[in-house]
């Protein structure tokens, strides 16, 4: 086992990407990224190399989720705030 850890290398950890989901986007997902993201060179580097492919895969899928949602809603925002520009012009205008 101990072999085959020196020939293979820990599965990519997204810890980067993780603490900038947590600072830029999404902080309850961003968490959750880092905390299993913080998992895979431990549980690799221990032979646990499921458990690491584990935590990579959760550490990814809970940044992606995290920077996705964060996009959704930058974008809702957006839209809510053109409409209510909209409205108030076309309020505006028929108002006067």
């Amino acid at each position: 086992m101990e072999n085959q850890n020196i020939t293979q290398r820990p599965p990519k950890t997204w810890l980067v990407e993780s603490i900038l989901v947590t600072l830029f986007c999404c902080l309850p997902f961003g968490i959750a990224g880092i905390i299993n993201a913080s998992k895979v060179e431990s549980r690799f580097y221990a032979g646990d190399i499921e458990g690491a492919q584990r935590a990579s895969r959760e550490a990814a899928k809970w940044t992606k989720i995290g920077f996705w949602v964060s996009i959704a809603v930058f974008i809702l925002y957006f839209v809510l705030i053109f409409a209510g520009v909209f409205t108030a012009i076309s309020l505006d205008q028929f108002g006067n």
